[in-house]
C-alpha cells in the first residue's frame, strides 16, 4: 500500500473536506480525488460518504483510519531512529501537562533543562489528562505528565511525584480556620471547577459518585489564575494540588478529612520511538524529582 496514499487519506478523513485538505497537502484538489479513488479501487472498499460540502468516512474508512495513524507514526519513528544513527538529534520534546503542574511544578524543571541543553526544543502543551492520554496514543506528543490511574495498556510510566488534593478557601471563609474538611461539607458549598476531562474535575466527580453527594459547581473554568480569583473573592471554593497552594497567598489549604493522595506519572507509547532528546528530558526530570 502507497504510504503517500495513507497520508492523503488521513488528512481527508480530518479535515472532511477535499478543497482543504488539498490546500494543506499542498497538491491540486483534482489530484487528491484521484488519489483517495485509487486507494478505494486499489482496496475495493469504500472509503468515505460524498456530498457537496464535506466528507465523511465509512465504517471501513474508520477502520482504515486507525491503521493508517499507525503505519504513519512507525514511519516516522524509524526516520527518526535513522537520523539519531548519524549523530542528528531530534531536538524537540513535545510535553503534555494539566494545568496546575504546568504553572507550579514544571517552569522551574523546563529552564533548568533548556540551560543544560539550549539546542534544544521544548514544546509545551497543556491539556487535561483524558486529553494527554489520547495524544501519547496518537502520537501527537512525545511525554505527557498523567494521574497513575487507569493507564492505557500502550503507554509506559515513570513514576515522578505523589501529591495531596486539599480544599482550597479565602482567608475569609468560614472553613478558614478548620484543620479538615468533610466531603459533606466541601460539597454543601458553591465550587469552581474544571472543565471535564482535567484531573481535578475527575477526582471531583468520582468522590460524588462514591459518597453520593452532588456538587454545586457554580464557576467552570480551565483557567487557574481566574480559579484562584474566584477563591479570594470567597465567591467559591474549589480543591487543587497542595503545591499550587504552597505558591500562592491569600488562599487557606484544608486536607480531607480523608485523605487524597496523587501519583503522577510520566508516560510516552510503549511501542513508539523515544528519541535521545525525549530520554535526556525524562532522565533529567527523574533527577529533579529526586532532590
Amino acid at each position: 500500500m502507497d504510504t503517500r496514499l495513507l497520508i492523503y487519506f488521513t488528512q481527508l478523513a480530518q479535515t472532511k473536506n477535499f478543497t482543504r485538505a488539498a490546500e494543506q497537502l499542498h497538491i491540486a484538489q483534482p489530484a487528491l480525488s484521484v488519489a483517495i479513488k485509487k486507494l478505494e479501487q486499489q482496496l475495493d472498499l469504500t472509503l468515505f460518504y460524498r456530498n457537496e460540502r464535506k466528507v465523511s468516512l465509512t465504517q471501513e474508512g474508520e477502520v482504515l483510519l486507525i491503521h493508517a495513524k499507525q503505519i504513519l507514526q512507525k514511519i516516522d519513528d524509524a526516520t527518526l531512529a535513522m537520523k539519531e544513527l548519524r549523530g542528528l538529534e531530534k531536538g524537540e520534546v513535545r510535553l503534555g501537562v494539566p494545568s496546575m503542574l504546568g504553572s507550579y511544578f514544571f517552569p522551574q524543571i523546563l529552564m533548568g533543562f533548556k540551560s543544560h541543553y539550549p539546542n534544544l526544543k521544548l514544546t509545551i502543551v497543556e491539556a487535561g489528562t483524558q486529553s494527554i492520554r489520547q495524544m501519547l496514543v496518537e502520537g501527537e506528543l512525545d511525554l505527557g505528565v498523567i494521574i497513575n490511574h487507569n493507564v492505557p495498556s500502550s503507554l509506559q510510566i515513570e513514576h515522578l511525584l505523589r501529591s495531596q488534593m486539599v480544599a482550597v478557601v479565602s482567608e475569609h471563609h468560614e472553613f478558614a480556620t478548620q484543620k479538615s474538611i468533610t466531603f459533606d461539607d466541601f460539597f454543601g458549598q458553591e465550587l469552581v471547577a474544571f472543565k471535564p476531562g482535567y484531573f481535578h474535575r475527575e477526582i471531583l466527580d468520582h468522590i460524588c459518585e462514591q459518597h453520593h453527594l452532588t456538587a454545586n459547581i457554580s464557576f467552570e473554568t480551565n483557567l487557574l489564575p481566574m480559579i484562584l480569583q474566584i477563591i479570594r473573592h470567597d465567591f467559591a471554593i474549589t480543591s487543587l494540588l497542595e503545591l499550587v497552594t504552597d505558591h500562592e497567598s491569600n488562599v487557606i489549604p484544608i486536607p480531607f478529612a480523608e485523605p487524597i493522595h496523587l501519583d503522577l506519572a510520566m508516560a510516552w507509547r510503549k511501542q513508539g520511538y523515544l528519541s535521545l532528546a525525549d530520554r535526556t528530558f525524562i532522565e533529567y526530570v527523574k533527577q529533579q524529582c529526586q532532590q
